[in-house]
């Protein structure tokens, strides 16, 4: 055996003590040997395969998620007992044609091989090898391949074995006896690294998580991996949108009603608090909720108990509230909007989801998930980013966020107008994007005559919104370190904790 399977088990002895195994060090150090032009490392999730580690490949394809009953050769490679070399003329499209970094846009993979890393009979990753000339992997030697899969597969094995291992502690400890379904929320940035460890470490809890973000951030998404990270992930996960319902229905919808409690109440009617009874209850937009209402919601959240609408008697449940708003609800309390009371209740733990344009190079990560969606929906043999598209995402400011996004992309798609089986690239004048700009103070006088009365906001809102985004800017900056952000921006450490709490930031 060469040396560079002794490379490879040393790596991944270290690797396995550290308990940390940097998938793109094992890929980087294993084509180190190998020819190709691009190369991946995907594990199984479920059924699809998630790309960890690349070679010359587009950044977006790390946000990919590779389903093999849609990519054939992938379905071939699990298949095969071995390493599985595709001849120049196969037929079965190529999952990478049009994704190698660098190559013209249309021109197709002519040389692939992969192996499946195998834990027993069960595949539990992928390593693909890809090359532009044809027999440019013709001097890979097979066997030595398949016995590096074999180290990768163990040692992916081992990884994931840990992790279930850690997971049925956790229960253990928590009482519940069940090994938790645990996602990730989208993200290799520093605040998205972050937002993933808080949500360990407040689901694991039962304090009440009031989960802040600009419109489009994916407030949803965190709610529901607070679930289920949670010891209640057994029961029941309840979402209801405060401000889709009308003053008149919200008390039913929340604490349910007794027949004949008002007109054309001709049946009694459980509540989302009594569906969400050992669970987790999600109210989105709970800014929006009436203020007449708001000590009844006040009550639950400190006794347990509420009155169903009509009825005479308290009922007792067990439901943990995870509130979501885009709005400053302190604002909302100083314009008595709000009670102060149920405010400080909810956000016993707040939780900030970063905006998009603040988290980098993740931006073409989530366009890699959108990218694939899109290319399953039209039928293509593959949808890929110019390098001008790239640019154009990574200059934008997204006002609309991570929903944004997705529908600039679809809407791109469509633009282009596809043909299915081909490779499709996006340009940038498909995405159409228009940047929204803070406007300086020379702007807003050039514009002044352009801007009514209704286009003007409180002075208050208009100065938190940007201490709000120099603060989040400076932050990412100083990779987190608010000790290092405060000297940036030349204010007392204590004061900027304080500013960055009432801004909903910590």
């Amino acid at each position: 055996m060469t040396t560079i399977y002794s490379e490879i088990q040393n790596l991944l002895a270290r690797l396995t003590l550290n308990q940390s195994p940097s998938w793109q060090s094992l890929l980087d150090v294993l084509l180190t040997q190998y020819p190709g032009d691009a190369a991946t490392l995907m594990v199984c999730e479920g059924e699809e395969l998630v790309p960890v580690a690349i070679h010359g490949l587009q950044e977006d394809v790390l946000g990919r998620r590779f389903h093999p009953a849609s990519h054939p050769r992938l379905a071939d490679i699990a298949a095969t007992d071995g390493v599985r070399h595709f001849a120049t003329d196969e037929p079965l499209p190529d999952p990478f044609d049009g994704l190698i970094s660098g190559a013209p846009d249309a021109l197709h993979v002519h040389d692939c091989m992969g192996v499946a890393l195998r834990a027993g009979p069960r595949v539990v990753g992928m390593l693909t090898l890809d090359a532009l000339m044809p027999g440019q992997l013709d001097s890979v030697d097979h066997d030595e391949l398949k016995a590096i899969a074999g180290l990768l597969g163990t040692s992916l094995d081992m990884a994931m074995k840990a992790r279930q291992t850690r997971a049925r502690l956790q229960d253990v400890l928590s009482h519940t006896g069940r090994t938790p379904l645990v996602q990730r929320v989208t993200g290799r940035s520093a605040v998205m690294r972050r937002l993933d460890d808080e949500l360990t470490l407040v689901a694991q809890s039962e304090l009440s998580v009031l989960i802040h973000g600009e419109t489009g951030t994916g407030k949803e998404r965190v709610a529901t991996q607070v679930h289920w990270r949670s010891a209640r992930r057994d029961g029941p996960l309840i979402k209801l949108n405060c401000a889709a319902l009308s003053p008149n229905l919200i008390e039913s919808e929340l604490f349910g009603h007794v027949k004949g409690a008002f007109s054309g109440a001709l049946s009694a009617r459980r509540g989302h608090f009594a569906l969400a009874d050992g669970g987790t209850l999600f109210l989105d937009e709970v800014g929006e909720l009436p203020l007449a209402l708001q000590p009844k919601l006040l009550r639950v959240l400190q006794e347990g108990e509420f009155q169903p609408l009509g009825s005479e008697q308290m009922r007792s449940v067990n439901v943990r509230v995870v509130a979501a708003t885009n709005r400053d609800l302190e604002d909302e309390v100083a314009e008595g909007r709000f009670r102060a009371d149920l405010y400080h209740r909810l956000c016993v733990y707040p939780l900030h989801i970063p905006p998009l344009r603040l988290r980098g190079q993740d931006i073409l990560l989530l366009a890699g998930t959108f990218l694939e969606e899109n290319r399953a929906r039209f039928g293509l043999h593959n949808l890929r980013l110019s390098a001008s598209a790239e640019a154009a995402l990574l200059a934008h400011d997204w006002p609309g966020n991570v929903r944004e996004l997705e529908h600039v992309i679809s809407r791109a798609t469509l633009k282009a107008r596809p043909q299915a089986g081909e490779i499709l690239t996006l340009a940038a004048d498909h995405l159409e994007l228009v940047r929204h700009s803070v406007l300086s103070v020379t702007d807003m006088s050039r514009v002044a005559g352009a801007v009514s009365a209704d286009d003007i906001v409180p002075l208050r809102e208009a100065v938190d919104a940007f201490q709000r985004q120099h603060i989040q800017t400076t932050l990412e900056v100083a990779e987190g370190n608010w000790a290092e952000t405060a000297r940036l921006l030349g204010v007392d450490r204590g004061n900027l904790h304080r500013l960055a709490s009432r801004l909903g930031l910590k």
